[in-house]
């Protein structure tokens, strides 16, 4: 299987369900799963997204 992936570095300054609100719509919405997640002391966070691709094969 083939992924796309979408990285994504958010601000301490954000909070845990704004984080959390906009991880959910990505998923919902968008069909990205949640690859990795990266706390760092300061409190900023390294988000990793996948969704898979779909190749279309043609038919005829």
């Amino acid at each position: 299987m083939e992924y796309e992936f979408q990285r994504m570095w958010l601000p301490r300054t954000q909070t845990r369900s704004a984080v959390c609100r906009l991880l959910t719509d990505a998923a919902e919405y968008g069909g990205w799963e949640l690859d990795r997640l990266r706390l760092f002391p300061d409190g900023t966070r390294w988000v990793t997204l996948r969704r898979r691709i779909i190749r279309v094969r043609r038919t005829a």
